[in-house]
């Protein structure tokens, strides 16, 4: 695998909250109470958050537009947004929008850390993958409507790719224990067999060492 070291290159030691508003603020006081309330259990304290996590995404009014965006110029390509809200000073934390146009799909790929992810707007199909020596084995494929979430516990479900199959462009929540968008994560190709360096960036916020470019060598093992 890439060298992992050292990969919370947006932390600056002070939360930011891109998003503030109060129903933010009292949804991270409520993850951050989870967590706190279950240490070492990531399992438990997703079912803690939930709730409140399904709370959000039934919201009609919480996310404003220029946060449903597409970005033609981004690091995921197809016109795909990632657009930060919330993220915590030391990086274990982020909370974004995942904007993907109809059509587009996210290249495969993992992120490295637990949390939640649920679809807000549009329908997506997801599919999961797992590592074996000879590649990558799909293991499930299912449609996403809005309102659905589901957890990321790696190494369960961390490495997938998803479609838009709405006419209009999906938005997905992700809550994860990471910097996401400024971690070196990995991409997938099925068809070389590749696993090649990949951080996805966010459309609006930058990472520390945005002038650093990729971790050294091509390709991961």
């Amino acid at each position: 695998m890439c060298d992992q070291h050292g990969l919370l290159h947006g932390a600056t030691g002070r939360d930011e909250w891109v998003l503030d508003t109060p129903a933010m603020r009292a949804f991270i006081g409520e993850v951050r109470d989870a967590i706190d309330a279950h240490p070492g259990d990531p399992a438990a304290a997703c079912d803690a958050i939930a709730p409140a996590f399904e709370a959000l995404l039934g919201d009609d009014h919480w996310l404003p537009a220029e946060y449903q965006a597409d970005a033609p110029e981004s690091g995921m390509g197809g016109g795909i947004g990632q657009w930060l809200l919330f993220r915590a000073g030391d990086g274990a934390l982020s909370l974004f929008s995942l904007v993907v146009p109809a059509e587009a799909q996210t290249p495969i790929h993992d992120h490295l850390a637990w949390g939640l992810v649920g679809l807000y707007r549009g329908t997506q199909h997801d599919e999961v993958y797992e590592r074996t020596p000879d590649g990558l084995r799909l293991v499930e494929a299912k449609p996403i409507e809005p309102g659905d979430l589901y957890s990321l516990l790696p190494p369960d479900g961390d490495i997938h790719r998803v479609k838009t199959t709405s006419a209009t462009t999906s938005v997905s929540i992700h809550l994860l224990t990471n910097d996401t968008g400024c971690t070196w994560r990995h991409r997938f190709e099925l068809d070389t067999g590749l696993v090649l360096p990949f951080r996805s960036g966010y459309v609006n916020a930058p990472c520390a060492d945005d002038e650093a470019g990729a971790p050294a060598g091509a390709t991961c093992s």
